[in-house]
């Protein structure tokens, strides 16, 4: 029998830097962290290299902002969300750097913004070159551990909600110090991060699996675009898990992507050539690859002896590897980078379940669509992070007592990397009905001999998506249905854990 304690206040799941940029909102309730590991470790946030997308700078506008999301997002972004994130994402910046995060600056004091792909302006603030979300991060954080209403427990590891008759998540379980803890709380905020630790090439930490996603599904929340995942065309082929990654913002000042001939070969894809789309650039350095060309960053002529500087944290990945980037191109491969879909929220972070919200990249909001755009998930987990702690401060309390347990089994580590493997095979980069089939075949058995495991739960949701989408849009391509059909949203819930609906 687990044991119960009641925390008088919010319960968020997650400290990155949605999570904790909800716990700092909620200044009208006292708000308990719940993170696996410790402050700025285990997050994709603090991993971040290219910056925060925002309209700042006196030739750009939230509206041109808002329209690259949406361009970029393939049809299936939700218009208003996209101009709220680009309203607010400034302000947003601003208060992140009142905090102290030390964000690039120009002589005259403003912010120095870079260009990424499919931005049609520079607009991306970044922290020394490649180290925005550190920095972002180390900032937070200092500003959360001396709020007086935030209480930050790590080593809680999230194993289950906890949920009334009527649909109402009032806690969750977790693990700590070896055994299983029920906490109740007046909502809960999930923060949980992505499913980047179920494929095999990854750039983000191998632990998020999507426990809170398959939580929230198996609890019939509303689940959007699992199908979406985007794919980083130049993590750093080093041989690490998970992979370094080759911030986007290296092209953007003008790197090459050449092939071992020295081919420069993106022309050949797109007439944006290295500042193409993500999904683009993910399949041309794939077919290199495939071809037996393999795929390298050349950043000699435009970063050169100046990359110890300019891009830190790529600089030291690549020399960890064996690899000077000043004098030497740097091999690379797509590799899983940021989930689109994830459990649906409002322009508050509300779900479709009461007191449950969702935040950061284990919500969709609607911003993303089928491929997201550049350093706009930094951005989006501030945006969306503050307006979730505000509305959760704000519920009126409850008493709820009648609570049952939603549980997720582990999955032993063999298991997984057999998972990790076939994700990457089956529903990576390129996909087709026979791979996703085998795949789906695979979690099945999974499935029978290791019961719900959240990882299981979250893969199954992306390929039982990415099969029922018959057309290739964004990060999704089918080799099977390389055209398009109309835009459609994918929503599904679960019914005892079997898909139940499916709408546009």
């Amino acid at each position: 029998m687990a044991e119960r304690r009641h925390f008088d206040g919010i319960i968020v799941v997650g400290a990155g830097l949605a999570g904790l940029s909800a716990a700092l909102a909620a200044t009208e309730r006292k708000v308990l962290v719940l993170t696996g590991a410790p402050l700025t470790q285990g997050c994709s946030s603090a991993w971040a290299q290219g910056g925060m997308a925002a309209a700042l700078s006196p030739g750009d506008l939230p509206a041109l902002h808002a329209q690259d999301t949406v361009l970029a997002g393939a049809g299936l972004v939700d218009p208003v969300m996209a101009a709220l994130l680009a309203e607010e994402g400034p302000e947003a910046v601003r208060r992140l750097a009142g905090l102290g995060a030390p964000f690039d600056r120009t002589e005259d004091g403003d912010f120095a913004q870079s260009l990424e792909a499919a931005h049609s302006r520079p607009r991306v603030a970044r922290v020394k070159g490649d180290q925005a979300g550190r920095g972002v991060m180390n900032a937070l954080v200092k500003a959360v551990l001396s709020a007086g209403h935030v209480e930050v427990r790590s080593g809680a590891v999230l194993r289950g909600l906890l949920q009334a008759v009527c649909g109402a998540v009032c806690g969750v379980v977790v693990q700590m110090d070896g055994r299983l803890v029920e906490i109740t709380g007046q909502a809960v905020i999930l923060a949980t991060g992505g499913i980047g630790g179920l494929y095999g090439v990854t750039t983000t930490p191998a632990e998020l699996q999507g426990d809170g996603l398959a939580l929230a599904a198996l609890a019939g929340a509303q689940i959007g675009d699992p199908e979406f995942v985007q794919f980083h065309p130049t993590a750093i082929d080093i041989g690490r898990d998970p992979v370094p990654l080759a911030t986007e913002a290296l092209r953007g000042e003008g790197a090459k992507l050449v092939n071992n001939t020295g081919e420069v070969f993106m022309t050949a894809y797109h007439a944006e050539a290295e500042l193409a789309p993500r999904d683009v650039v993910a399949r041309a350095i794939h077919a290199e690859r495939a071809a037996g060309r393999g795929a390298f960053l050349d950043a000699r002529a435009a970063v050169g002896d100046h990359f110890p500087e300019a891009f830190p944290a790529v600089f030291a990945a690549c020399l960890s590897g064996g690899i000077d980037p000043r004098i030497q191109p740097i091999p690379v491969v797509p590799a899983c980078h940021y989930h689109m879909g994830g459990i649906v929220t409002d322009a508050v972070g509300a779900t479709s379940l009461p007191r449950l919200f969702a935040v950061g990249e284990c919500a969709s909001t609607g911003v993303h669509g089928a491929n997201r755009l550049a350093s706009n998930s930094l951005v989006e987990a501030a945006v969306f992070g503050t307006r979730a702690g505000r509305d959760a401060a704000n519920l009126t309390p409850t008493s709820i007592t009648a609570l049952h347990r939603i549980l997720l089994n582990p999955l032993p580590s063999p298991t997984l990397l057999e998972l990790r493997q076939a994700m990457s095979r089956d529903a990576g980069v390129l996909r087709d009905a026979e791979g996703l089939l085998r795949l789906l075949g695979l979690i099945g058995r999974l499935e029978a001999s290791h019961g719900p495991c959240g990882a299981l739960v979250a893969a199954r949701l992306v390929a039982d998506c990415a099969l029922a989408r018959q057309e290739s849009r964004g990060s999704h391509f089918r080799q099977d249905y390389p055209g398009q059909m109309e835009p459609a949203r994918t929503l599904i819930t679960l019914k005892d854990g079997v898909m139940e609906s499916r709408a546009a």
